[in-house]
């Protein structure tokens, strides 16, 4: 590396922008390697009173800064898919369901990223550390949901493939509060899950194991310093266009913080604000500071081609509420899989969004069906409209497969939007998954419905955006290296979901860790640095 100058010059070695799991992943790593690191993330720092009791409370639940909503949760429209996303210290672990699942063998093989490595074998010891440090845990509990889903599985011939989730929470004794079981008593005290189905609204009991329970507590213990309500504007090398020179990077005050931001002046960059932070971050930069990054920076943007199918049952006695937010996992084929998701009792929030699933392709024939189902069944439908508790008569069924279809994100007149890249446009409507939500309907005795931006505008929704800053062998085919180094500039690495490559098929945050962990092992200490 290139001498970057007096390092006291430098407010910190490193700036890294976004606490996710690639974020808190590299704060702790290079703080570990004896480097001065500050996290700047947009979102609050949120505790266990700041979480709502349900999502009907929108301003502790919703991210919307427009109104004054400083949540933790974000619901993003493009033309093409609608991203459920996480924000605050911590980022996506705040709202994730908590699922650690290895991909399949297809996810490091696909021609997308495989010339590059060996994946499989290069990343199994960083996918057992990613292990050990979420917490991960055999779900102990089947409910309701997750029984049905093994009798759909008996169905279909596939019991065999029905299995527990792995899962980062603490399973204690129930409410009961101990001493830092997971590293050595350097962590937080934690609290035993109590199986209330709140986790994606922001664990509420100390037992869900976000990384501010993990990664950024143990990163701060070190020295690291966490600086929420902060947006970055720019990033700007120092000297040498390529960074050698170390960065300038502005921020901005964000959600309630009060002042005129600030500039910091760095030796190297992370960025690590998820595929909506990042790739929209970097598309300003390219045009401004950063002119060298890549051409093919927001190519191969892509999801886990999922379907999201709630399945409401109007009984007023089924329960679904009740459990970890997902409990169990159904290897529905090779490349497919399904898992019964939920939310605690009274966060109904989404019936508001809900209407009957219906499917063509044609939206004047899908809304036409929208009108017939509402005509021949007027009745099931009420009952569905205005069941009592949305969340305990409801499990949504999300469907995953590893079908590959990718798009691009460009940024224009009214900021971030989607266009097809490779593949037709993702789509709510797989024959695959309506096909077991009516089977599992039958067995719960519930109707499928959808949100009605699916069934009017056939648009899907994802909690599982990836891609737009992809590996490569150089920058004629990607915008990072296969050790997630920018190409064209110097200290720069991404680590977050825009990194993912290939489409996972399952929930990515254990691999979003497990990559960032690499990463960040091939970061040289300073007293190793090349000067």
């Amino acid at each position: 590396m290139a001498n970057p100058g007096n390092g006291a010059s430098f407010d910190y070695d490193y700036v890294i922008i976004g606490s996710g799991f690639g974020g808190s992943v590299s704060a702790l790593r290079l703080s570990e390697k004896g480097y001065r690191v500050l996290v700047l993330e947009k979102g609050m720092r949120l505790g266990a009173a700041d979480f709502p009791k349900s999502n009907w409370d929108v301003k502790r639940w919703l991210w919307l800064p427009s109104m004054k909503y400083f949540g933790l949760f974000k619901l993003t429209f493009f033309r093409h898919v609608s991203v459920l996303s996480g924000v605050g210290v911590g980022g996506g672990s705040l709202v994730y369901a908590n699922t650690l699942p290895v991909p399949k063998k297809s996810f490091f093989t696909s021609p997308s990223w495989a010339h590059l490595a060996d994946w499989e074998a290069e990343l199994r010891p960083f996918y057992q550390t990613a292990l050990r440090m979420l917490g991960a845990a055999t779900n102990p509990r089947m409910e309701t949901g997750d029984i049905a889903l093994r009798e759909l599985g008996r169905q279909i011939g596939m019991e065999q493939h029905f299995e527990a989730t792995q899962v980062s929470v603490f399973f204690g004794e129930p409410a009961q509060t101990v001493p830092d079981p997971f590293f050595g008593g350097k962590g937080p005290e934690r609290a035993g899950c109590i199986f209330c189905g709140g986790c994606m609204t922001g664990c509420r009991h100390n037992a869900k194991n976000s990384l501010d329970k993990n990664y950024l507590y143990l990163a701060e213990r070190l020295g690291a310093v966490i600086q929420p309500e902060s947006l970055v504007s720019d990033v700007r090398p120092l000297g040498a266009e390529d960074g050698a020179d170390g960065y300038a990077v502005d921020w901005q005050p964000s959600a309630t913080r009060k002042g005129a931001g600030g500039t910091v002046r760095c030796r190297g960059v992370v960025f690590a604000g998820g595929v909506l932070g990042t790739v929209d971050l970097m598309l300003r930069l390219k045009w401004g500071s950063l002119p060298r990054l890549s051409e093919r920076l927001g190519y191969g943007v892509r999801t886990n081609s999922e379907a999201l199918i709630p399945v409401t049952v109007p009984d007023g006695k089924s329960v679904f509420s009740d459990g970890v937010a997902i409990g169990s996992i159904l290897h529905t084929d090779e490349h497919s899989h399904l898992e019964p998701v939920r939310y605690s009792a009274g966060s109904g929030f989404w019936r508001l969004l809900m209407g009957p699933r219906v499917y063509h392709r044609s939206g004047w024939v899908r809304a036409l069906k929208l009108l017939g189902d509402w005509l021949l069944h007027p009745l099931m439908n009420l009952k569905v409209l205005f069941v009592d508790d949305w969340a305990k008569r409801t499990q949504v069924l999300l469907y995953m497969r590893t079908v590959d279809r990718t798009l691009r994100m460009v940024r224009g007149r009214f900021g971030l939007s989607t266009r097809l890249d490779v593949g037709p446009a993702p789509t709510p409507f797989m024959p695959e998954a309506m096909d077991l939500s009516e089977r599992y309907a039958a067995i719960v005795g519930g109707k499928p419905v959808a949100m009605v931006s699916e069934t009017v505008l056939g648009i899907p929704s994802t909690a599982h955006i990836l891609g737009g800053a992809c590996m490569g062998r150089d920058a004629s085919e990607g915008v990072i290296d296969g050790d997630n180094r920018v190409f064209g500039y110097r200290n720069m690495y991404v680590c977050d979901g825009s990194m993912i490559s290939a489409n996972p098929g399952v929930n990515p945050s254990l691999s979003i860790t497990a990559i960032s962990e690499r990463a960040m092992s091939k970061v040289l200490p300073p007293d190793a640095r090349n000067t």
